[in-house]
């Protein structure tokens, strides 16, 4: 399963990047999947919901499923790795996808790509090949590093060097 994981600091751009890349990958025809990863716990359905009563009531695992979208809710026995999420939830007999995307997951193993935004960090917080990072993008030079730097705003270009790499 091919996978990348974009990371950097909080606010510096991230979701926006992972956006535009995936408009841009999907217009060249590419079946993407993406996790968000999300330190600090989050609801997803809301206190009154059928889904919401039903799994606070105890089930194990709740769908909601409408006409155009699903969402699943699996209650954890512990912490899950990315590794573990992919085999369970993005199990590739049962899905065709090109690449999958993470949002964060900065201390896992998957190749990563960094981004830095001056106004958020003044240096990345991957260290090179050694935390698998394959590639900066910033809004300002940054130096001291072998990996392809690209320019925030330079989306056909990260994107070109996904496609490269990756696809």
């Amino acid at each position: 399963m091919k996978v990348i994981s974009i990371v950097g600091k909080s606010n510096s751009g991230k979701t926006t990047l992972i956006e535009k890349v995936i408009r841009e990958l999907t217009k060249r025809g590419y079946r993407i999947g993406t996790i968000k990863h999300d330190t600090h716990g989050f609801e997803i359905d809301y206190p009154g919901k059928d889904s919401y009563r039903h799994f606070h009531s105890g089930a194990e695992m709740t769908m909601i499923l409408g006409p155009d979208k699903a969402a699943v809710i699996k209650r954890l026995e512990k912490t899950m790795s990315l590794s573990q999420a992919l085999d369970t939830f993005f199990d590739c007999r049962h899905h065709q996808f090109d690449l999958i995307i993470t949002d964060g997951f900065k201390k896992e193993k998957q190749p990563k790509i960094e981004v830095v935004r001056k106004s958020v960090s003044a240096e990345p917080i991957c260290r090179n090949k050694g935390d698998n990072l394959v590639a900066l993008v910033s809004d300002f030079e940054i130096s001291g590093y072998t990996v392809p730097r690209f320019h925030l705003n330079k989306t056909r270009d990260i994107v070109n060097f996904i496609e490269r790499t990756f696809l």
